[in-house]
């Protein structure tokens, strides 16, 4: 039963991971995108930031599932 689990765990972890490093690195709104001309309590409606805070979320998550997994096939 466990190792079941980690053999799903192991590959959704790796590529959560690579996908959140990814996003970090590469859809990280850069100096030229325009977020400055935004107030401050309206940037989250900046089409970039938006996208990348929503794939950040989702590639953090998918990690945490991922460790989670890892961590049930290890006790089980």
């Amino acid at each position: 039963m466990g190792s079941f689990i980690v053999l799903f765990s192991a590959p959704v972890f790796l590529v959560s991971v690579l996908g959140h490093i990814f996003v970090k690195v590469r859809m990280r709104p850069g100096e030229d995108s325009g977020l400055d001309d935004y107030y401050h309590e309206f940037e989250d409606q900046h089409p970039g930031l938006a996208k990348y805070d929503k794939w950040s979320k989702i590639t953090l998550a998918g990690a945490v599932i991922g460790m989670l997994g890892l961590f049930l096939g290890l006790i089980l």
